[in-house]
């Protein structure tokens, strides 16, 4: 009897831990990459102000376009294995504004109720008892800051900047301040970047549903945005 105990504890201990060692390494995968500018038909790279500029004028007002992406990220644990939960929106409304060489305005709006993952529960829980989406159905950011690009970027050329300004999440408003990477690409202009959240700052229960998932006290806004002229 003792025998057939310790090997049903020994099967029982195998299927907690190696069940969701499978289903995140073979079944479900590696989580997507962090969000980033995306292919540019341009070329070269540049870190901090840009060295070079071009002929064309960047001013008036950008509207966010296709191709443009938000989301989380946050690090859970399921019975030991450890897994980046990536959820993720193109539903995004906004605008900035250029004059001269600054970026003088810009305001977003993000759909919260839009937002999935590659799990059905865990969205259960985002849209409900996390971020409360019924009540707080929309995020937004709006720049308190201009930016100083310096000069005017040439196609195709990173160049790396810092954002200030107020982001709401979950009914609650807070100044940030992150760095985002830009490039005119074409017609369009990209830029991309995250910000550190911790959840309490916020309001926001943390997603940890023990004894089953537990996650760190904070995650990552992260964002890929893609502006044509208006």
């Amino acid at each position: 009897m003792k025998r057939w105990i310790l090997i049903g504890a020994a099967v029982l201990v195998v299927t907690l831990v190696g069940g969701p060692y499978v289903y995140f390494h073979v079944v479900e995968g590696s989580a997507p990459a962090p969000l980033t500018l995306g292919s540019t038909s341009g070329s070269g790279s540049a870190s901090g102000a840009p060295t070079t500029s071009s002929s064309g004028s960047l001013a008036g007002t950008w509207n966010v376009g296709s191709g443009s992406v938000v989301g989380y990220r946050v690090n859970e644990v399921l019975f030991g294995q450890t897994h980046e939960a990536v959820g993720r929106t193109d539903s995004i409304t906004g605008s900035l504004t250029l004059a001269g060489t600054k970026i003088t305005s810009a305001d977003f709006t993000v759909d919260m109720t839009s937002v999935s993952s590659d799990e059905g529960r865990r969205d259960e829980q985002f849209d409900g008892r996390i971020m409360e989406v019924s009540t707080y159905p929309t995020a937004t950011f709006q720049l308190t800051r201009p930016i100083a690009l310096g000069s005017i970027p040439a196609q195709g050329v990173k160049t790396t900047y810092t954002a200030t300004g107020d982001l709401t999440l979950h009914g609650v408003t807070r100044s940030v301040a992150f760095t985002v990477t830009g490039r005119r690409d074409g017609s369009s202009v990209q830029i991309a970047g995250s910000i550190p959240v911790t959840f309490a700052d916020y309001g926001i229960s943390n997603p940890s549903f023990p004894p089953v998932v537990t996650t760190d006290d904070h995650g990552t806004l992260e964002f890929s945005l893609v502006f044509d002229r208006a």
